[in-house]
């Protein structure tokens, strides 16, 4: 098999009846479309099996998180390449052709990505648009204090696309909304870090895929449109507190071997204050509960021994120069 494409699902029977075709017009003849079901109640699997019998089908059985429910379905995957892909996305002709193609030319690069747009919303129709996607867009990188952005939108501005990321770009981490691996680079690093159960596993994943050696790139001829939110709204508490709590995990974890341990400990001491100062600006606005959101990300993180510069992965000799380019020169 040369790609899986790989859906984990949970309760999203109708985006993937809306979706699914457009998947398997795009697979190529040793391609291969499997859904990974989290122990849905909404009818998901039997939808699939009555509707897209050619779909392939793998029963997790209970909701591991996008972390734990990857690690397992592709497990159980023997491909070339693992495209892992969000269940609300619509894709587009020759999209993973493109991606396939990049990879068997770039044997440097590990991870690589499509462009997304926007979905939005209109009646009770789907409409494409020219605006980035909210939370992977282009690619994106990290600044000084390890807050991730991407090319196409910076805070909550969003940019249209006026052709300005049209050149394929290294970048440092790529959304997993849409995302190809080599299946060597992904048992190589472990998969996911489970411990994330959703939000910046991917940002994590890809840091810990250079600090091996490998590129990230963004490759913008190929090009998807995500719904964004429509697995987790972007407004929930929860989705926030994994974002604040999976970041500082991840600077915990990665950043030691890219700046030296001392560094490391003041860089994220410093982002740590800005947290609270993000707190604290949710309190004023009147939002509590976001604000108790960034406590308890902060509690977990304090609470968690697990996470002080430890983990079960892969770190080379050299600390991961490749990560210096990106955090000890901003």
């Amino acid at each position: 098999m040369r790609v899986a494409v790989v859906i984990l699902n949970w309760n999203t029977r109708d985006y993937l009846k809306r979706f699914i075709p457009g998947v398997l017009a795009s697979l190529g003849k040793e391609d291969i479309l499997y859904v990974a079901d989290s122990g849905s109640s909404d009818g998901s699997i039997q939808t699939v099996e009555s509707l897209f019998p050619q779909v392939r089908i793998i029963s997790i059985g209970e909701n591991l998180g996008f972390t734990g429910g990857y690690n397992y379905a592709l497990s159980q995957i023997d491909a070339q390449y693992y495209l892992l892909l969000n269940s609300d996305i619509e894709v587009t002709d020759n999209w993973l052709e493109i991606l396939s193609l990049w990879m068997e030319t770039h044997p440097e690069c590990g991870i690589c990505a499509p462009k997304l747009h926007a979905l939005d919303k209109v009646g009770e129709n789907w409409q494409k648009t020219q605006r980035f996607e909210y939370a992977g867009a282009a690619g994106g990188y990290l600044d000084y204090f390890g807050y991730p952005y991407c090319r196409g939108r910076i805070l909550s501005r969003v940019e249209l696309d006026r052709g300005q990321y049209d050149t394929p770009s290294r970048v440092f981490w790529v959304s997993g909304a849409a995302l190809m691996i080599r299946s060597s680079v992904w048992h190589n690093l472990g998969g996911f870090d489970e411990r994330f159960f959703a939000h910046m596993e991917e940002i994590d994943l890809c840091w810990r895929a250079q600090s091996l050696g490998y590129q990230i790139w963004c490759v913008p001829q190929s090009l998807v449109y995500h719904i964004g939110g429509g697995t987790l709204p972007a407004n929930s508490p929860f989705k926030l507190r994994l974002n604040f709590r999976n970041s500082l995990w991840m600077l915990k974890k990665n950043l030691p071997f890219a700046i030296g341990p001392v560094r490391a400990r003041i860089r994220i001491f410093c982002r740590c204050m800005m947290d609270w100062g993000v707190a604290l600006a949710y309190l004023i606005k009147g939002k509590k509960k976001y604000a108790e959101s960034v406590a308890i990300a902060h509690k977990e993180v304090r609470k968690s021994s697990q996470m002080n510069f430890k983990g079960k992965y892969k770190i080379p000799p050299d600390g991961g120069l490749l990560i210096i380019k990106y955090l000890s020169r901003r």
